[in-house]
């Protein structure tokens, strides 16, 4: 049919169509609401929510359609920026075993202590397009490509040892809900908003990784401070077939430790590479980025000990129940030398698995089989993705693949099939008694539906779990970031929803966001609190006795005390600190001595937010022009309200309380060491600068804080920044 010319409007200026319900657009809006879900054959669907699979616990089945066409569309989305993880960082390194798993695994790169596999590591965010910002709230990759004697084996998992869903078909649904609204395609790399909050609200199964977002974990200070877990439970596979279930666990060797809020929020816009950015100095410096990989081992026949089931991605096991074992160390020590090549080109796939490693019956995980290499197909340009060079494996290549997009090598011969008498029988099979893989040899008995295990129905008790092993302050974050989250829902009903969900995790905790929110607080618990904890889980037990990769700002001007910039800057880099003179100005400050000291950073290019501690070193003319700048004043009361640390000397001292923190205590005039809260701080005339008992002490004190990452007992206390 002939469509009507678009004309002019005299009046608006606008293009106009004269019948407006024969607008070309009219025959390709589709409305949803209400309809029958279909597939995109037009066939109805009767469940969208369990994949086929044999029995309620067997394996999913290659001849679920709707399954395929579903994460197929989906894994199409987007080109050529990844679908999901689409902002991240790597960097090259090793993998090192401390002890042999030949025991339990004859993956050969685990069985000799000493011997070192290369690896590549991809850490990313999951929502945030590739210019997103690093320090969004949201839940972080941790990929690791080994590059084995035997293949290549990636283990794609997560700095959360849970994720939002147990079963694979719905990963289209969470990803279509907590990326921007399709409407206005807002708000970028945010949790923040109604869609993502609606599918939670109706998805109970949600909860206990929603507790882990909402916590400091999902806004980690450094991707070399940040832990992995390999989320779901997979198999090991020992020389006589014997299979042990595992959970792998990285450990950062740094400890784990977070921002607050405020600061990642802020960072986000002062210096939104601010996590990349902290990779790649630290390498470039020396600083190897390095982890512990852990594990946890239960043997097949007693996995029907506990009372959650092993196969579901929404649950862990408990270190206090199953204690992590250390069986080796990754220490990544070389940047990429192109971002696109390496990193962006990096293709892992949780099928890519060497023998002694095998998947269970998961059904997230028997998704993410098929997802991941449908999802390089298309990002890739073809099925030759394997020959670049990040993705290639160390192992020679033997197989009658030939052609296809992207083609990097040139096979000679004319067998390109198996069996072949030509080419002296081209490639054939290794058989099992030669380093060929196998399979678990699982028994597997059921019908053919669509229907989760009872053992998969209990949402709650594990997020109860996390809220109980928190700290206040933890817990305290947890309940303000479920407030800006939901405050910023528009529709009220889901709010309402959400806060019933929390009552189910624990009364206080729902009570305290509704408080928040101005919504109803619940009468009462709808369950009892079952008081388990794993102190494992809380970032206050983790390691706190490092400053090493840590940056220390000294705030300086002219006429600043040189000698004990130059003491306590030596003995801050002899622990393994880096620091920074910050300044109005670039060049040098001249010192009150008559010397000078080199400048790092202009004040106005950085901020309090970019470091972990904050150094005024004294001299009175220093601190004279620094009580002037209202920007110096803002960097202490900000730093302050992060908790972080904080020391001043002699005159320096004048500084933080011009800057209100009076309501901790700060040295006097004559006064030797004082440390509280996180707050170290010397008198006029108390000498950190030369040899003796004062400097080792101000030098100790000083580290210690900084090596405690927050302070968080003076969290209360009100300063205005």
């Amino acid at each position: 049919m002939t469509r009507p010319v678009m004309s002019p409007d005299p009046e608006s200026g606008k293009n106009d169509i004269s019948n407006p319900l024969d607008n070309p657009l009219d025959a390709v809006r589709v409305s949803s609401a209400g309809a029958p879900l279909t597939t995109n054959q037009g066939v109805r669907v009767d469940d969208t929510d369990n994949s086929l699979t044999v029995g309620e616990r067997g394996p999913s089945l290659l001849e679920d359609f709707h399954l395929r066409e579903k994460i197929t569309h989906f894994d199409h989305e987007r080109i050529p920026e990844r679908v999901v993880h689409a902002r991240g960082f790597g960097a090259h390194g090793y993998f090192e075993p401390t002890v042999s798993m030949a025991d339990y695994t004859v993956a050969d790169f685990l069985a000799e202590p000493g011997r070192r596999t290369p690896v590549f590591v991809r850490f990313s965010t999951v929502v945030g397009s590739r210019g997103s910002a690093d320090t969004v709230r949201d839940v972080r990759g941790f990929a690791v490509k080994f590059y084995t004697r035997e293949g290549n084996f990636d283990l794609v998992g997560n700095n959360m040892p849970v994720f939002f869903i147990q079963d694979g078909i719905k990963f289209p649904d969470f990803v279509h809900a907590v990326k921007p609204e399709p409407h206005n395609e807002v708000p970028q790399a945010s949790t923040a908003h109604d869609t993502l909050w609606d599918f939670v609200s109706l998805t109970p199964e949600s909860m206990h990784m929603m507790m882990w977002a909402l916590s400091d974990r999902a806004i980690p200070r450094s991707y070399r401070m940040m832990q992995g877990f390999g989320v779901h439970t997979f198999r090991l596979v020992g020389p006589q077939g014997r299979s042990h279930f595992v959970k792998f666990h990285w450990k950062p060797v740094l400890g784990t430790h977070s921002l607050v809020w405020d600061e990642a929020q802020k960072l986000a816009g002062k210096d939104p590479d601010f996590n990349r950015r902290d990779l790649w100095e630290a390498i470039e410096a020396g600083h190897p980025a390095e982890y512990e990989l852990g594990v946890q081992l239960v043997p097949e026949q007693d996995a029907s000990a506990f009372d959650f089931d092993l196969l579901d991605p929404t649950k862990i096991i408990p270190e206090e129940t199953v204690p992590v074992r250390t069986i080796g160390k990754l220490t990544l020590n070389r940047n990429t030398d192109n971002f696109f090549a390496e990193t962006e080109q990096v293709a892992f796939h949780i099928g890519n698995l060497v023998r002694g490693i095998d998947v269970t019956d998961d059904p997230l995980l028997q998704a993410r089989m098929f997802s991941y290499l449908d999802t390089q197909l298309i990002r890739l340009g073809g099925p030759n993705f394997h020959e670049l060079p990040v993705n290639r494996s160390h192992v020679e290549i033997h197989n009658n693949q030939r052609d296809g997009y992207g083609r990097q090598r040139i096979d000679t011969g004319r067998a390109s099939y198996h069996p072949s008498s030509l080419d002296g029988g081209g490639a054939t099979p290794a058989g099992a008694d030669n380093g060929g893989y196998q399979h678990h040899p699982e028994h597997l008995v059921g019908n053919k539906i669509r229907k989760r295990p009872d053992s998969f129905a209990d949402h709650y008790s594990q997020a109860t779990l996390f809220w109980n092993s928190m700290s206040e302050p933890e817990r305290q974050h947890i309940v303000d970031a479920a407030v800006f989250e939901l405050g910023k829902v528009a529709t009220t009903e889901i709010r309402e929803r959400m806060v019933e969900h929390f009552n189910h995790v624990d009364h206080e905790f729902a009570v305290r966001v509704a408080e928040g929110l101005g919504t109803p607080s619940p009468a009462g618990p709808v369950r009892a609190n079952h008081g388990r904890g794993s102190p494992a889980l809380s970032q206050d037990n983790t390691a706190k006795d490092s400053v090493r990769t840590r940056r220390v700002a000294v705030l300086a001007a002219d006429g600043l005390d040189g000698e004990t910039l130059t003491t306590v800057k030596a003995g801050l880099t002899d622990a393994g600190a880096s620091v920074d003179v910050v300044a109005a100005h670039g060049g040098a400050v001249a010192t009150d001595a008559g010397g000078q000291a080199s400048v790092d950073r202009i004040a106005s290019t950085v901020a309090s937010v970019m470091y972990d501690a904050v150094l005024v070193p004294g001299g009175e003319p220093a601190v004279q022009e620094l009580l002037g700048e209202g920007d110096a004043i803002h960097f202490v009361n900000e730093a302050f309200k992060h908790g972080k640390a904080l020391a001043a000397v002699g005159a320096g001292v004048e500084l933080f309380r011009r800057a209100q923190l009076s309501p901790v205590r700060l040295a006097a005039d004559g006064e030797g060491l004082v440390v509280d809260a996180g707050v170290v701080t010397t008198g006029q005339g108390a000498s950190v600068s030369s040899g003796g008992d004062g400097r080792d002490q101000f030098l100790a004190a000083f580290v210690a804080a900084v090596a405690a990452h927050r302070h968080w007992q003076r969290a209360n206390v009100p300063v205005p920044a």
